[in-house]
Formats: structure tokens, sequence, C-alpha cells
């Protein structure tokens, strides 16, 4: 037979780069099926863990595990820690316990807690009048009849101490508190509306969708360098997630501005952002000191600006900023075009995530919170866990002794499965809650039935009512804003935890602290140069920052958006942020959003 001659043509073509896999995994790219395959590395292989404080790390079922680091710098007197950047350091101790009684607490670096003899007249008991008083006398409780001058009630930040004269214990006037420092954002025509204060009492001030101002409170105000919003403090810096469009998070440092690095999902995952038109950040939230969530939110494929359809995506990322895991978030509710939004974010102590997704009843921000809300629940390294879908609306959480609190809702909720927490219902909601390892503090509120204004403090675990603060004669309004600070309330004995926060009395705003132990009255404080209370405030060392004159949407994300506030710093000497599991709004100071473990001995 004749032969046939077949002309062959082709076109070669490069074999295509494979997105970036997650901690051991590997991608490679299927010639036959034209696609990339990512795979799982073998148990053993090396890798690199993304923390400093781990080491000999390697594959264990896909996460890359490794040995803590052990630092010690032979002082019983400090606590030894790592960060996940910086590798080992050392902080001061927590203050050695007492015998709550006569006995303090002391420590030696080589021995570690002993106990002391309390200073002459301490209190120790209920008696402390002036007629009669339980006080401390070499070492021991007793009870005596105070001498005239008797120091019989501590200073507060606007009083000094009480003194004895005959039965009275006398005090001097309050004057009010003036700030050290102001920044107007208004006179200088800036939509600055947020504030973060850093471990050493420098100030950061954010907006919506403007650039940061770092060290505000400094000789010199500092631009970052990357515009960002929504900013937290991380492993001591500052995490920003950018503007719209980008797709960006970036851990910068607190006072240059200058990035440690920068994570782009676009580039890092473009199988995820192919076909989308916009891919931009919707939260952050701290797991642990190498876990952070990032939560990106999306424009679907196929659709305009114009859309309230949304896609989301949940990113895992270590402390040099490297991906974990990465995943596309699936859900009925996600699925309707009513711009799903997560208003919560929270992760308890072991590092677990949870997000809160609720509907939008608006179009364009500030956006307003509809009901039902979707909870989700992930691990540390971003695996579900569980989901369920509640009645109430969506907003911020806060967590504390496995316990999952949404400001929106009258119950409490496992963070275990989601269940409500026997049948206990708030009376008027949890608002923006503080809690302590021992008590739950809701937000403050006006009582139904009397028209005034109270805060409430509840047991933990089992949440039964523990003491009522009633503002007597406050005609209010109370700030719902409030924090967990740690004060000096008795002459001679360790700071006590006291919430702090601002309200409206018959003579202008007043700063008060009330214990969170039971409720009693710390001090109340007048403000200068102020017509309403606080609408936000952090607490620094010695020192406390408020926020006022800002145009809000109230329960809306954010509440301050596009507007111009004043900031104000006011030195209070001996004032400390409380270290409780969940000492304010966002989790502790520098709107983590994490549930702190109480530090111990």
């Amino acid at each position: 037979g004749g032969e046939v001659a077949v002309v062959l043509q082709g076109e070669s073509r490069p074999i295509p780069t494979c997105p970036t896999p997650v901690a051991c995994h590997s991608a490679t790219f299927d010639v036959v099926t034209e696609a990339c395959v990512e795979t799982q590395d073998a148990d053993g292989t090396a890798c690199d863990p993304g923390n400093a404080c781990l080491q000999d790390a390697a594959c264990v079922a896909g996460r890359c595990r490794g040995t803590e680091r052990v630092c010690d710098d032979g002082n019983a007197c400090t606590t030894d820690v790592c960060n996940p950047l910086d590798g080992c350091a050392a902080v001061p101790a927590p203050p050695c316990p007492g015998d709550g009684a006569c006995q303090v607490g002391t420590c030696d670096p080589k021995l570690g807690c002993g106990l002391a003899k309390a200073p002459d007249g301490t209190f120790c008991g209920p008696a402390r009048g002036c007629d009669a008083a339980d006080v401390c006398l070499d070492g021991t409780c007793q009870r005596r009849d105070p001498p005239d001058n008797f120091s019989c009630a501590p200073e507060s930040p606007c009083q000094g101490p009480g003194r004895c004269k005959g039965s009275v214990c006398e005090r001097p006037a309050a004057t009010a508190l003036a700030p050290a420092w102001t920044y107007d954002a208004a006179s200088n025509g800036e939509a600055l509306h947020d504030l973060l204060v850093g471990p050493t009492g420098d100030v950061t001030l954010v907006g919506f969708f403007v650039p940061a101002l770092l060290d505000a409170a400094g000789p010199l105000p500092v631009r970052a360098s990357v515009s960002g919003r929504r900013c937290m403090l991380w492993n001591d810096r500052l995490l920003c997630m950018d503007l719209p469009n980008s797709g960006q998070v970036s851990l910068l440092d607190r006072v240059t501005g200058a990035p440690r690095w920068t994570f782009d999902l676009r580039s890092a995952r473009p199988d995820f952002a192919q076909g989308l038109t916009t891919l931009f950040m919707a939260r952050l939230g701290v797991m642990q000191p190498d876990r952070l969530a990032a939560l990106y939110e999306a424009y679907p494929a196929g659709t305009s600006r114009d859309t309230s359809c949304r896609s989301y995506f949940l990113v895992v990322l270590d402390a040099f900023g490297k991906m974990v895991s990465a995943q596309a978030l699936a859900d009925p509710l996600l699925k309707e075009c009513n711009h799903p939004h997560p208003f919560g974010v929270a992760s308890d102590a072991a590092g677990d995530l949870y997000l809160a997704f609720g509907q939008t009843l608006n179009d364009g921000a500030p956006l307003f919170p509809g009901a039902p809300t979707l909870l989700m629940a992930f691990s540390q390294d971003g695996v579900p866990r569980w989901r369920k879908t509640e009645a109430f609306s969506a907003g911020e959480l806060a967590i504390v002794d496995g316990l999952l609190l949404n400001e929106r809702s009258t119950q409490a909720l496992r963070t275990q499965d989601g269940q409500a927490v026997g049948s206990r219902e708030f009376p008027r909601g949890l608002g923006r809650a503080v809690a302590t390892s021992e008590r739950l503090i809701p937000s403050p509120s006006r009582d139904d039935g009397s028209g005034g204004w109270r805060l409430e403090g509840y047991g933990l675990p089992g949440l039964a009512p523990s003491w009522t603060y009633a503002f007597q004669g406050w005609p209010g309004p109370v700030a719902p804003e409030v924090r967990l600070a740690s004060w000096v309330t008795q002459r001679g004995l360790p700071p006590e935890t006291v919430v702090l926060g601002t309200g409206l009395t018959g003579t202008g705003p007043t700063l008060f602290a009330v214990s969170a132990r039971d409720g009693s009255e710390v001090f109340q404080c007048p403000l200068t140069d102020a017509t309403q209370p606080a609408q936000f405030l952090e607490l620094g060392p010695d020192s406390v920052v408020m926020m006022d004159g800002a145009e809000t949407c109230g329960d809306c994300d954010p509440p301050f958006a596009f507007s111009q506030a004043r900031f104000r710093r006011f030195a209070i000497p001996g004032l400390k942020p409380a270290e409780e599991p969940w000492p304010g709004t966002f989790g502790g100071p520098g709107h983590d959003h994490h549930e702190d473990p109480v530090r111990g001995r």
C-alpha cells in the first residue's frame, strides 16, 4: 500500500505556576488534567513553623508542628515569654499572692514568692469606719478605734485620701480631670475615629479608608507608609488591613509604620481571585501569637460593584505572614444576595475562631445588621468545627470561660458546640461585655422599671447574678463602652480589677470605676471640656485615652465611619490595663478579639 503523510502541528505552552500551597503541602501541575494538584507532604518532612518559639519542626498530618523553645532568665520574679517574631524575653511576673489578710506577697529573684507583713493600718476586715476599723498591726488583723487623720479612704485620680476627723471620714473635694494631650481630627480635616494604645503608651489613630496616624501622642505625629483600616496590635506591632481592591494585610512597626511583612491573597492564591472584579479585607482576628485569621470579601465572578452578593475566603497566617490554611466559606446564608457581612469575630484561649455573619439592611457603609445570625467555629488551623443559625441580629463577639457572647443576644452559648447555656437570659442584652475570671459584666444599661442606669455583675461559670451598681442621680446616658483596669483600691494591698467607664452626671461627663469583684464604688472623677460621655476609650500605662465628638450611626459597622473625632489622653498614675480574659470590647488592649489566658505563677 501507499504511504500517507500526516502533518502534525502543535503549540508548546509553558507549565503554569501553581498557587502557593499552605504549610506542609505541595502543589504541582498535572499535564493530563491541566490543573494544579495539591498534595500533603509526608509526615516527618521538615517545615517552617512560622514561629521563632518553635524548633525542630516537622509535618504531622498536613500541619507543621515543632517543640517549644524553653526561655529562662534565671529570675523567679519575671515571667519568661517567647515572641514568635523576636524570640525569648522576660516580663514582670504577676504580683505574688498574699493570705487575704495581713500578709502580703513578696518576691525574691532566687527563691520566688513569699509573705511579708502588710503595712500597719491596712484594712483587713469588714469594719472600715472612723469609730471602729479592722486594720493590720504587726502582721495580724485587729479592731481599733482609729485616731484622727487616719487614712480611711484611698486616693482616687481626682481626690486625695480620706482622713478621719472624729467619726467622719472627710475627703477633699474632687477636682476635674484635664487632658494632658488632645488631637482634634476635625481641625485637620481628617476622618479619624478609632484608636489603639500600645504597651508603652504610644497612640495610633485610624479611620475608615484613610491612612493611620501613628505615635500621635509623641512629639511629632508619624504617618504610616501603608494606608490601613481596622488595625490592631499583634506581636508588639501594628496589624492593619489595607485599602479595598488590594486584598492585603500588613504587619507594621508601631512608630515608623515600616512593614515587617505584607500578605496579598490575590498573588498568593490566584485561583481564589480568578474572575473576581474586587477582593478586599473584611475582618482580622488574632487566634494565637502565631495564628492570625484574615477574612477576605469579594464580589462574585460575573457581578458588578453594585451587587449585594458576596463571597468570603478565610486564610490563617502564621507569625511571619505565611499561609497555614486557606478556604472559601460556603453556607446557604452566605449565598443570599443581601450583602451578608461578618459583624463579629473572636477567638478563645485555645486559639479556636468564631465568626458571626448576618445580612445587611442597607446599601453602602456603614452597615446595619439584620437577623438571623450565622455562627461559624474553626480550629486554630482553620479546620471547620461547627456552625449554626440563631434568631438574633449579628454583632461583635466576646468569649470567656467557654462562653460565646454576641452583643445583640440575651443568652450565652457554649463555645464547644454553640448550644445555649442553661435557660438564663440576660434582661437587657449583653452589649459590649467585659469579663474577669470570676465575673461577667454586660454593658451599662437603663433599668426598664426605674429608668435609672445600672451596671451588673454575674458569677462565672454559672452566670448567677452577683451584684448591681446603680448610678444614683445620673441622668445619663452611661456609655456602653467599658474597660477593665488594674487599680490600687486599698493602701498596702495589690491592685484589684475595676470596671472603668464614662457617663453623664448632673454636672457633666464623669469617669467612674466600680469593683469588678463586688460592684462597690471605687471613684468618680469629672472630666473637663466635654459635653458627652466618651464614645470610645482605651487604657495605657498610667493613662486613659478617650474619643468623643464623632458622628455615629449607632448599631452599625463601623459605628463612626467617615467622622472626624477628638482624642484626649488623661494621665492617671497607677492605672494599668487589667490582665483578664476579656478586658474590653475587642478582647483586650489592641482590639485583638482574643480571649487572653490569665497568667499565673
